[in-house]
């Protein structure tokens, strides 16, 4: 029996395919867009659930100054002092001012009703829109309104109180009323009401519709 030895022919050098490179090009750079697009997808959850956080957050501290300053929860509010018994929610701050040049004024508006309404009011309205996530635009210009009057009573640009004695300023123009008013206007800039609120369902009304300032 004859035995034919084949020969066979060494591999040598070949060059690679340029489809195959094309191929693995297109599903490295398919991989690379998915996981940007997930990545970027997931920060984006992550803020809009930190500034629903911090909206909620906000929200909260405004309520608890309406409900302390109305019943009196013994906080920041005496027991029987509260705005149900008679108390007045801003005679007690405002008549104690003693620094900047508005302190005449804000004795003069010291227990008046509609000081007292428009605080008040103020107070319930921004807490249950930042809970709602409705309305934050009205929210962060009527909060804006309310710490700028609440920064100019306590007037932290001077070192020294009408008696001469320390202000204990912390810082002669940023200080808490001037943050608590820059996350309202952030919360509204952000559509933060869109998570976790029912920003959705209040823009779907006509009125709001028609008015984007009531968002």
């Amino acid at each position: 029996m004859a035995v034919h030895d084949h020969t066979r022919r060494p591999a040598g050098f070949r060059f690679p395919s340029r489809r195959g490179s094309r191929r693995a090009a297109a599903t490295t750079t398919t991989a690379a867009t998915t996981t940007t697009g997930a990545t970027t997808t997931t920060a984006a959850t992550t803020a809009a659930r930190t500034l629903a956080g911090l909206r909620i957050l906000t929200g909260l501290v405004f309520l608890w100054a309406f409900l302390d300053k109305t019943f009196g929860w013994e906080y920041a509010t005496p027991a029987g002092g509260g705005w149900v018994d008679g108390g007045s929610p801003t005679e007690g701050f405002l008549s104690h001012v003693s620094v900047g040049p508005l302190e005449d004024t804000f004795h003069g508006w010291a227990g008046d009703a509609w000081a007292d309404w428009t605080f008040m009011l103020g107070l319930l309205a921004i807490g249950l829109a930042l809970l709602g996530g409705v309305a934050l635009r009205l929210a962060a210009a009527g909060g804006t309104v309310m710490m700028a009057l609440m920064w100019a009573a306590e007037w932290p640009l001077d070192q020294t109180l009408a008696d001469g004695s320390l202000s204990m300023s912390t810082n002669p123009l940023i200080d808490y009323h001037v943050i608590y008013a820059a996350a309202l206007i952030a919360l509204a800039a952000a559509h933060a009401g869109a998570t976790w609120g029912l920003a959705g369902r209040w823009e779907r009304l006509p009125v709001v519709r028609d008015a984007p300032w009531l968002r």
